[in-house]
């Protein structure tokens, strides 16, 4: 299994998951290739797994190509799964060279401009040909990237509740914090182009302008940049804008509504978790949201960009406790029936055995 990065991301926090699930199964021998140094997740170093670093000494580094051929070569893999787009770019000539079949798992997200002057899609169009399989976490992805009819599979993200045993005491973090409201808003997500922040900040400040009773948080890389903190200025006593943070089932825990605005989406694992956690939530209507949210069930979906319905949709919610109640009991019970970790692992042991049988 091949990496770019296991920085503080949904992709690397999936990877993580998934490795973790597999080492406990005894068909499947893994060895793991990461080319960054930055390693958030330090308890993939726990497994007892083999882990490989080849690092680039610049984007136009060749060398790589000869260090991944080594690998391949002394290793000798059934089969060669690679999680991103940058990785499949190694990956896909090595594989075709060695006759190894390549398991493509760059598809996690749904591009808004499918053309070649979008990297990911230019990569894909170089790599599908390569690949046995290509897998997408959601029908959306797959939908955008075209891919091949009959190479093709969803494998949608899957959440390990064994992650709530380590949850803090929620009176203890609202006190670290410095939270003293009644309601918790939340929003997990970096501070990204992708990342609609001014949408939520914006809706978040039009509710401030009715009431006093919410604070807001936000949660991920540069969320606690002076770009960010600009966008709250004059209500920054409302907001926590937290930066990454490693305890973020706790700091979930302690929402009463779980928010994601973004322009587009493969399958958020900020959304699994609101839901395993129990919240109720209101998201932009992109990508893969719908195959996760019921649509007034286990929350509501709205359009991109649109602060005044989001606001309202928070609104509704924050005067409504049983709908809040029961869209969050609907959305845990979702997760534990379609969105396991078990379900994930499962799937991916089924699609190795397909592609190294074939």
């Amino acid at each position: 299994m091949v990496i770019d990065t296991l920085g503080a991301g949904g992709k690397e926090r999936r990877f993580t998951e998934l490795v973790k699930a597999l080492k406990t199964n005894r068909e499947i021998d893994l060895e793991i290739v990461i080319m960054s140094n930055d390693i958030h997740f330090s308890e993939i170093y726990n497994f007892g797994i083999n882990i490989r670093k080849v690092i680039r000494k610049s984007k136009k580094d060749i060398s790589v190509y000869k260090k991944f051929w080594k690998i391949l070569r002394n290793y000798k893999p059934d089969a060669t799964h690679c999680w991103e787009s940058m990785t499949a770019i190694y990956m896909a000539p090595l594989c075709k060279i060695l006759n190894l079949p390549l398991i493509n798992g760059m598809v996690t997200n749904v591009p808004l401009c499918q053309n070649i002057f979008n990297h990911h899609w230019l990569r894909a169009r170089f790599t599908f040909p390569f690949s046995r399989a290509i897998v997408s976490n959601s029908q959306a992805g797959l939908t955008a990237y075209r891919v091949p009819s009959g190479r093709g599979i969803v494998i949608h993200n899957g959440f390990n509740f064994s992650r709530l045993d380590r949850i803090r005491d929620k009176l203890e973090l609202r006190h670290e914090l410095d939270i003293s409201t009644e309601f918790v808003v939340g929003m997990v997500a970096s501070f990204w182009k992708s990342k609609d922040y001014p949408t939520y900040y914006k809706a978040a400040l039009s509710i401030l302008n009715e009431r006093n009773d919410v604070t807001f948080l936000a949660i991920g890389t540069d969320t606690d940049s002076e770009a960010s903190y600009r966008l709250v200025d004059d209500k920054i006593e409302s907001f926590r804008l937290l930066g990454k943070r490693t305890d973020i089932e706790s700091c979930i825990n302690i929402f009463d509504i779980g928010v994601l605005a973004s322009f587009t989406e493969g399958l958020s694992n900020s959304i699994i978790e609101y839901m395993a956690l129990g919240k109720p939530v209101v998201a932009s209507e992109v990508g893969g949201t719908p195959e996760l949210i019921i649509e007034g069930e286990t929350g509501f979906m709205v359009k991109p960009a649109d602060s005044c319905m989001l606001a309202e949709r928070i609104t509704g919610l924050l005067n409504d406790a049983d709908m809040c109640k029961k869209m969050g009991f609907n959305g845990k019970n979702r997760i534990e029936r379609y969105f396991s970790i078990e379900r994930m692992k499962n799937e991916y042991i089924n699609l190795y055995r397909k592609v190294c049988e074939s």
